[in-house]
């Protein structure tokens, strides 16, 4: 009696625990040319499959197809925030769903709007509404007569850690983060015990960052500005110290460095040992197709 209720007991944490996740980043880049990256861009594997999407910059949808993922598979794409280098290829995706299997709603989440920025919700009708979008012979995917039917979700501007979705295992939660004067989002996937946590491109005034990623498996920290940058650039982005202070506060059992941009390839050394400073764990620095399981 006593081992079948150990059993009973011990049966959910088993069954948390059989996932299989991983991190891929499809673009490592900016908005620069010249760097030979794609823009900003992720997918989180669950159990072999592309699940979720983080973002999807210029040159997202060529590594999409070099890694072999599959949009029929999606079923959740995560927007940060609106710049160009985080969204342009999302009308690229949504064409080429046309020749796939994919049906049913895909979620799109992302920030509110401001004086500067649509909300989500807004910037894809203005991208896709019939008769108004800037694609609008794709308002199919809007108006429920296709297959797949594209869902937009904003998330209000919070400083609270809010849970945005919720299926099975997987549950995403999202926090605003400090980006200059664009409405910016953080988000962390939960799978099972399992978590990977983007940081986006923010600056860490609001220190939100270091809540929503305690013991993350993963934390994706943006490297966009070197050491001693000011101003404008580290208005908009962390510096090395300022990724490993909230890197130690958060402690992830890894961080990754993405959105890798000229000023700060070749400076990896000085980058790393700024961070190391602070955070003492594993540091890697993301180049497209980069694939990072969680043990």
């Amino acid at each position: 009696m006593k081992k079948l209720f150990l059993l009973l007991t011990l049966t959910p944490l088993l069954l948390l625990a059989q996932h299989t996740i991983a991190l891929q980043v499809l673009g490592s880049g900016g908005p620069e040319m010249g760097d030979k990256r794609a823009s900003s861009a992720y997918i989180v594997w669950i159990d072999g499959k592309s699940k979720i999407l983080i973002d999807f910059g210029g040159g997202a949808s060529l590594r999409f197809e070099e890694v072999d993922a599959k949009i029929s598979e999606l079923d959740v794409i995560l927007l940060t925030h609106l710049h160009v280098d985080h969204t342009a290829d999302i009308p690229a995706l949504l064409k080429a769903a046309f020749f796939t299997r994919a049906s049913g709603k895909l979620h799109i989440y992302g920030p509110d709007e401001n004086n500067f920025m649509p909300s989500t919700e807004d910037f894809i009708e203005r991208l896709f509404e019939d008769d108004k979008g800037a694609w609008q012979y794709l308002g199919d995917h809007l108006d429920g007569s296709a297959r797949l039917q594209l869902k937009a979700h904003t998330i209000d501007d919070t400083r609270k850690i809010v849970t945005v979705y919720k299926q099975g295992d997987i549950s995403i939660q999202a926090v605003s983060v400090h980006h200059g004067p664009i409405p910016a989002v953080a988000y962390r996937v939960n799978v099972g015990n399992k978590s990977i946590t983007f940081s986006g491109d923010m600056n860490g005034d609001y220190h939100t960052l270091e809540t929503l990623a305690k013991d993350t498996d993963i934390l994706v920290a943006h490297n966009a500005v070197p050491k001693g940058s000011t101003g404008v650039a580290a208005a908009l982005h962390m510096t090395p110290d300022i990724i490993g202070q909230i890197a130690q506060k958060a402690h992830p059992k890894r961080v990754v460095l993405s959105h890798r941009m000229l000023r700060t390839l070749g400076r990896e050394k000085e980058t790393l040992s700024e961070v190391h400073k602070y955070y003492k764990g594993s540091v890697k620095f993301a180049n497209d197709k980069s694939y990072y399981k969680v043990k």
